[in-house]
């Protein structure tokens, strides 16, 4: 007996399918300096873990399928920020962004219906539209601009009778592109036009180095087209705490949601809690994050101009970076990199570039460094992949 054919042509991470190798380095007694993966080493804001550690229920009971409603309501004030009118009721917890991506597709989409993705995309996306069996179609970007946002000819070119949505990473993973507010106003007019659902996945937006961040949610006279994904688990250092919204002001959408949502009963428990008090308390704790992240970021600019014969840029926020490797296979030599490399007992794991595009072929070449280690880490990782490059380029 063998599994299904939906399970067996699901596409692996590219974050995680390499971890079995970098379990096996470590058993060997490498340090393995993990860029492969979104994990922020800041530490989750103290007072939320306290609020966790001091719960004092004697039952930890179903909740409400869209989340407790003091979660909501702090979420809801805390867009104000951006300019978004928000009601409680515009709001869904969900397990995650994962969730949350999952049920935009469900609630926008029907079987075979096409989505327009600017590529390289956060890989997940690939595995969440094969599960809700919607087509893919990528405008692509390059390296040569920094992935920067498709002209609207390009979207518009991609539109056909089956199209449903668009769906945005902003600020960009695996990119660090931030789309500007004047793209994003071009980009609203079309799918208002179209008559299109306008996705958009809104986790990096507290880290902008450069210039201001904007919502979707602030735009006027597309309210009834937008869904935003957020999560706590970037921002706030939380990725276990399982904790993510889908905010839409669209009525439809979220009475589709609502079904789902009570599908799975309820977000979970402890991870609200702990999202109650970082959004409480948030502010100081953020700004610390964005300073601490512009360093790193300054770090892995100057370090990767000491490597030969590489493309990268200096991304405007989030904290990742795609960069072209003067290799042929990515996915080859990051293996590599954890089974035959070693530099004073230590080694990197990177996530191979491919598993970030439709068209496999354009990411052959390229990496995605997540610059989530503290200072000094980063430089000695950023130093081992120069050194495994020279190496590897010797004997391939």
């Amino acid at each position: 007996m063998v599994s299904s054919l939906r399970g067996r042509n699901l596409s692996e991470s590219p974050i995680r399918h390499l971890i079995p190798y970098a379990n096996e380095a470590k058993a060997q007694g490498k340090h393995v300096f993990h860029l492969n993966i979104g994990q922020p080493d800041i530490q989750t804001p103290e007072s939320a873990r306290q609020a966790v550690k001091n719960l004092e229920q004697k039952i930890i009971k179903y909740g409400p399928s869209d989340g407790l409603p003091e979660l909501k309501g702090v979420v809801a004030n805390y867009y104000s920020k951006f300019n978004a009118d928000l009601d409680p009721s515009n709001i869904y917890v969900t397990t995650g962004a994962s969730e949350a991506i999952m049920f935009a597709l469900l609630a926008c989409c029907d079987n075979n219906d096409e989505l327009i993705i600017p590529e390289p995309f956060y890989a997940n996306y690939l595995g969440f539209s094969h599960l809700a069996n919607v087509k893919i179609k990528p405008v692509t970007t390059t390296i040569e601009n920094s992935f920067a946002l498709p002209s609207i000819e390009s979207f518009e070119k991609s539109i056909t009778p089956s199209t449903k949505a668009i769906l945005l990473c902003n600020p960009g993973n695996p990119t660090g592109q931030l789309y500007a507010k004047s793209d994003l106003i071009e980009l609203a007019k079309l799918v208002k036009a179209k008559n299109l659902f306008l996705v958009v996945d809104e986790v990096y937006k507290e880290f902008c180095y450069d210039d201001e961040f904007t919502s979707v949610l602030s735009l006027d006279g597309i309210e009834e087209h937008v869904i935003v994904i957020d999560s706590i688990s970037k921002v706030f250092s939380s990725c276990g705490a399982r904790v993510g919204f889908l905010i839409s002001k669209n009525k439809s959408i979220l009475s589709s949601v609502n079904k789902y949502a009570q599908l799975r009963l309820c977000p979970p428990h402890y991870g609200q809690v702990l999202a109650i008090e970082c959004y409480k308390n948030g502010q100081a704790y953020i700004n610390s994050a964005l300073e601490e992240y512009r360093l790193r970021r300054t770090i892995l600019f100057e370090e990767l101009g000491k490597i030969d014969d590489i493309k990268y840029y200096k991304p405007p926020a989030a904290f990742y970076n795609m960069v072209e490797l003067p290799i042929e296979d990515a996915e080859h030599f990051c293996k590599w990199l954890l089974t035959d490399f070693n530099y004073d007992n230590q080694t990197l794991m990177l996530a191979p570039g491919d598993g970030f595009y439709y068209n496999k072929a354009l990411g052959k070449s390229t990496v995605r460094i997540a610059y989530i280690l503290n200072q000094e880490d980063l430089k000695k990782a950023i130093h081992c992949l120069k050194l495994g490059l020279l190496d590897y380029q010797k004997n391939h």
